[in-house]
């Protein structure tokens, strides 16, 4: 290195002290500024840039609104500015309280925000809004236009751009009413799927290299960290549209090859809200309408994950809904928002479990509380012990059928002397596919298939006039575009039921099997899961196939 003349190192000085004194001047300048509107100032000394909260806005975002986002805790920003009146960083600092941000203003001087957007280097690839993604109704609408079917989908994946990706993913599931988009690594590529009525469907192969860019995308929208590759992350984004709000709930996890998404849509358009709309059949709707009159009492739902139980409780609520009446709930996740109803959230890092949740939701004063799902003792002794000082108990817990929702309480520790008198209904559900209408088929029932349903049917026939066995017609499912050639559109729940009459009480209370309480429940009256499938099977709902697959 050339050593500097004495001119040089003078010119070099005065420099500094120039900038110094500017510096200084600026920081005089910009704190009377911050003073003049009653905000903080700072210089940022010493001050930590969370790089996830920087990246809430894009950097061309950050230099148009002359501002950036410093930190993020919970829904809370702190955000760097250097003048609260100019129109870009007032129009930004609304849309980030749009977004359900609450935003905390403090000034600083040009020169330490254009150091602050010098950050933006480190992270090179483009990012995105954090918690809703960037894709409006307008231009939601056009992709949904160009998308009939599964086959539209694939062919338009082949020609869209990387940016594009997700939305077109989304766009496709929501088309095509997927509740799921599943991201799965392999050695070579990334396997795309969508859960379509229950059932994985292959979409397409995503090279890596496209993969890699919409698993940062993701992580990003869902508020996840971008440097844990090794352990599990659950988040959550919404995509916002002018009439609905779909969240999405994403869960990564590490896999052999890379990381695996799983998205979750859930579109409150598809949520059937309306008991009738259940596939319950009239007499079990006449018993529930009556079991939803009582002021007390608990309202058990089973069945295994994804069986339909949280839309069952939800339909519940919602007949329940009504201007005199207190409902709370306390959720692990809040899965829909219904109105004009008190929605928890469990929150563990808080001390807000069930448990903790429930003790403070009884003080709430409510008529009626649902819990989303009872999975301990202690969530299921305040909720048994609430149903019995004049509550309204309803929830889900995981049972085979709805016998086994009164062994697996005392599993659970429960004494059989709450279970008796708290209990006044058990519900079990599962869901099958329903025959697309436009393509289904009536054949004639095989041998093999007249003997099953005779022998399951057999017992109701007279109550349920089934004049005779021979020569069944069943519908079996075709192929169409109208339901993706699965031959099955959307999905119906089947259903077993009892009520807690005397001698089922006295039952419980000698700690009995499973068995022993079906038997009981089945003397009594109650149509079996299986039953409740054949019916469907005779209206032509279902298929014999689809009662075998799910039952």
């Amino acid at each position: 290195m050339p050593l500097q003349s004495p001119t040089q190192k003078r010119e070099e000085e005065l420099d500094k002290k120039l900038k110094e004194i500017q510096r200084k001047g600026n920081e005089e300048k910009y704190s009377a500024l911050a003073e003049k509107f009653g905000l903080p100032f700072s210089t940022l000394k010493g001050v930590p840039i969370d790089m996830e909260a920087l990246n809430i806005l894009t950097e061309e975002e950050s230099r148009n609104s002359d501002l950036a986002v410093l930190y993020k805790t919970e829904s809370k920003l702190v955000v760097a500015a250097i003048d609260p009146q100019k129109s870009e960083t007032k129009k930004t600092i609304e849309s980030l309280k749009k977004d359900g941000f609450n935003v905390d203003l403090l000034l600083t001087t040009p020169e330490v925000l254009s150091s602050v957007w010098e950050r933006y280097r480190i992270v090179k690839q483009k990012v995105f809004r954090v918690g809703a993604i960037e894709i409006n109704e307008e231009e939601l609408t056009h992709l949904q236009e160009q998308i009939k079917d599964i086959g539209d989908l694939k062919n338009k994946l082949q020609t869209i751009s990387v940016t594009k990706l997700l939305e077109i993913l989304i766009a496709g599931a929501l088309k095509t009413k997927a509740s799921d988009i599943h991201f799965e690594p392999e050695s070579g590529d990334t396997r795309l799927r969508y859960r379509l009525d229950g059932i994985l469907h292959d979409i397409t192969n995503l090279d890596l290299e496209y993969y890699d860019k919409i698993l940062n995308r993701v992580k990003i929208l869902s508020k996840m960290k971008l440097n844990i590759h090794d352990s599990p992350q659950d988040g959550r984004f919404t995509i916002k549209q002018r009439n609905v709000d779909i969240e999405v709930r994403v869960s990564i996890i590490p896999s052999e090859f890379g990381e695996t998404i799983v998205m979750r849509l859930l579109d409150p358009r598809t949520i059937k809200v309306k008991l009738e709309d259940l596939g319950m059949r009239k007499d079990l709707l006449e018993i529930i309408y009556g079991q939803l009159k009582k002021k007390a009492g608990a309202i058990m739902v089973s069945g295994p994950t994804g069986a339909g139980k949280t839309t069952t409780l939800y339909a519940f609520v919602n007949y329940l809904n009504e201007p005199g009446t207190k409902i709370i709930t306390i959720e692990d996740p809040i899965e829909y928002h219904l109105k004009n109803i008190s929605q928890t959230q469990v929150d563990p890092k808080k001390g807000y479990t069930f448990s903790n949740g429930l003790r403070a939701i009884v003080r709430q004063d409510p008529d009626i509380i649902l819990v989303g799902e009872i999975r301990d003792f202690e969530t299921a002794e305040i909720s048994l012990h609430a149903s019995l000082t004049g509550h309204l108990l309803l929830s889900t817990i995981h049972a085979n059928n709805s016998a086994g929702v009164v062994p697996r309480l005392i599993d659970l520790g429960i004494k059989p002397q709450i279970i008796a008198p708290a209990i006044n209904l058990t519900l079990a559900q599962r869901l099958v596919r329903k025959l697309c209408l436009s393509c289904k088929k009536e054949v004639s029932a095989t041998s093999n298939e007249v003997e099953k349903i005779k022998k399951v049917l057999g017992p109701v026939k007279d109550r349920f006039n089934i004049k005779s066995f021979s020569s069944l017609k069943l519908s079996v499912a075709g192929k169409c575009t109208a339901c993706n050639f699965s031959g099955y559109r959307d999905r119906i729940g089947v259903f077993e039921l009892f009520t807690v009459s005397k001698d089922i009480e006295r039952l419980i209370l000698s700690s009995p099997s499973m068995s022993a309480i079906e038997e009981t429940s089945v003397k009594e009256g109650m149509v079996t899961i299986i039953q409740d499938a054949y019916l469907k099977l005779l209206r032509g709902i279902t298929s014999f196939e689809e009662i075998e697959r799910a039952l």
